[in-house]
C-alpha cells in the first residue's frame, strides 16, 4: 500500500503540485488537451473523500516578465470544476500574496483552491528558498503529483519539500504510478526487453541509448535519427536528416551494443519523399540507398514488419519517439505499425511503457492509449529518468 493511500487527510489542507501546463487555444483560451488535468483527478478526489481540502499549484506556459493573460490559470477553472463533478473552484489571483494566504487559511474540508501561475514569479524557476517557504506555509501536507516537472529543481517541485517533515510530504497517485512504472522497466524488466527509440536527433537520445545498452536485449532506432546511423555506416541517405557531427557517436554506439550483445535494429527500408510536405511525391527505398534529392520520412513496410516481429517477442517494452513524421498521413504507417505491435504484445502479457510527447500523441491519435500498460505524462522527466539521472522532484520527497 502506498504512503499516499495510507495517509488520512481529514482536516488537513493538502498543498498539491500538479502539472496543469495544458495547451490552450490562442484566441479563446479553451483547453485543447486536458490529459494532464485528468491525470491529477484521482489524487484530488482521494483527499476530498478523506475530508481534507486541496490547494493546487502549477505553472502554465512560459511567462517571461510576470503576469500575462494567456498564461493565467483562471482559464482552467471551469474545466477543472467539470472534472471534479461540478465542484466550486476557489481562485487566488496570486500564489503567495495576501489573498492566497487568506483563502488558504479559510479553506474548509471538501473545498478546492487553485493558485495563480507559479511562474509569474522568477523565484519559482530559480528554486528560491524564501519563495518556497511562503508556498509551504499555505498547507499542512505537501503532495507532489507533477511528474512532468520532476526533473526541474524548482521552488514548488523540489525546494518546498524541506519545509515538511517526512510524514507530511509524499507523491500523489499519478507520481507513484509514473515512478513505479519507470522502475519496473529500468530495474525489474522481464527479458526480452526491447526499447523503441525514435525522434529526429541522435544527440537528444545518446544518454538514454547508452543507459539502455546496460539493460535492454534489443533497441529499435527509427525516425530521423536513423539516417545518421545509416550514413555513419557508409550509406547514401539523399537529403534525409543527418547530424554530421554525430557520425562517430553512431559508430561508437553500434560498437558498444555489439560488445554487450544488444541487438540494434535499424530500418532496412524507408518511405521517402521529394519534399517535406503532406502532398509530396513518395516512394520506398533501402534506408542506406536514398536517391539524391529525396529524404526518408518514415520507416518502410519491410522495416515495420521486422520491428513489429521483434516487439511481439518481447516481455518488456519502452517506447520513446515516433518512427516518422506521423502527423502527415503519408508518413504515419510506420508509427502506427509500432503502436499496433506494442498493443498486441501487451495483450499477450508484456509490460509496455510509452513516454515522450510525440509517442504519447501517437498512441492517443491512433486510439491505443488504453491498450498499453502505462502512458507517461512526463516527456523530459521520463527521458532524464531513463538516462539514469536523479530527478530533483523525486529525490526531495524521498529525503
Amino acid at each position: 500500500m502506498s504512503k499516499f493511500s495510507n495517509h488520512n487527510f481529514k482536516g488537513q489542507r493538502a498543498l498539491i503540485r500538479v502539472d496543469f501546463n495544458v495547451p490552450l487555444d490562442k484566441a479563446t483560451f479553451a483547453i485543447t488537451d486536458d490529459t494532464r488535468m485528468r491525470a491529477a483527478v484521482p489524487t484530488i478526489n482521494k483527499i476530498l473523500a478523506d475530508g481534507g481540502s486541496v490547494i493546487l499549484m502549477s505553472h502554465l506556459g512560459r511567462p517571461k516578465e510576470g503576469p500575462e493573460e494567456k498564461s493565467s490559470l483562471k482559464h482552467l477553472i471551469a474545466h477543472l470544476s467539470q472534472l471534479l463533478g461540478g465542484k466550486e473552484i476557489l481562485f487566488a489571483d496570486d500564489c503567495i500574496g495576501q489573498q492566497a494566504i487568506d483563502k488558504a487559511a479559510a479553506l474548509q474540508p471538501g473545498q478546492v483552491l487553485l493558485l495563480e501561475n507559479l511562474r509569474f514569479y522568477k523565484q519559482e524557476e530559480k528554486g528560491d528558498e524564501a519563495f518556497a517557504e511562503k508556498l509551504a506555509k499555505l498547507g499542512d501536507v505537501y503532495v507532489n503529483d507533477a511528474f512532468g516537472t520532476a526533473h526541474r529543481a524548482h521552488a514548488s517541485t523540489a525546494v518546498i519539500a524541506k519545509f515538511f517533515p517526512g510524514d507530511k510530504k509524499m507523491f500523489g497517485l499519478l507520481m507513484e504510478g509514473e515512478v513505479s512504472s519507470a522502475e519496473k522497466v529500468l530495474h525489474k524488466s522481464e527479458k526480452p526487453f526491447i526499447a523503441i527509440i525514435g525522434g529526429a536527433k541522435v544527440s537528444d537520445k545518446i544518454l538514454i541509448i547508452e543507459n539502455l545498452l546496460e539493460r535492454a536485449t534489443d533497441i529499435i532506432i527509427g525516425g530521423g535519427m536513423a539516417y545518421t546511423f545509416m550514413k555513419a555506416q557508409g550509406g547514401h541517405i539523399g537529403k534525409s536528416l543527418c547530424e554530421e557531427e554525430r557520425l562517430q557517436t553512431a559508430i561508437d554506439l553500434l560498437k558498444k551494443a555489439e560488445e554487450k550483445g544488444v541487438c540494434i535494429h535499424l530500418p532496412s527500408d524507408s518511405v521517402i519523399a521529394d519534399n517535406f510536405a503532406a502532398d509530396a511525391n513518395t516512394s520506398t527505398a533501402p534506408s542506406n540507398s536514398v536517391p539524391d534529392g529525396w529524404m526518408g520520412l518514415d520507416i518502410g513496410p519491410m522495416a515495420a514488419e521486422q520491428f513489429a516481429n521483434a516487439i511481439k517477442r518481447s516481455k518488456t517494452i519502452l517506447w520513446n519517439g515516433p518512427m516518422g513524421v506521423f502527423e502527415m498521413e503519408k508518413f504515419q504507417h510506420g508509427t502506427k505499425a509500432i503502436a499496433t505491435a506494442v498493443a498486441e504484445a501487451t495483450q499477450n502479457g508484456a509490460f509496455s511503457l510509452v513516454g515522450g510527447g510525440d509517442s504519447v500523441a501517437a498512441v492517443n491519435q491512433f486510439g491505443f492509449a488504453d491498450k498499453v500498460s502505462y502512458v507517461s505524462t512526463g516527456g523530459g522527466a521520463m527521458l532524464e529518468y531513463f538516462e539514469g539521472k536523479v530527478l530533483p522532484g523525486i529525490a526531495a520527497v524521498n529525503e
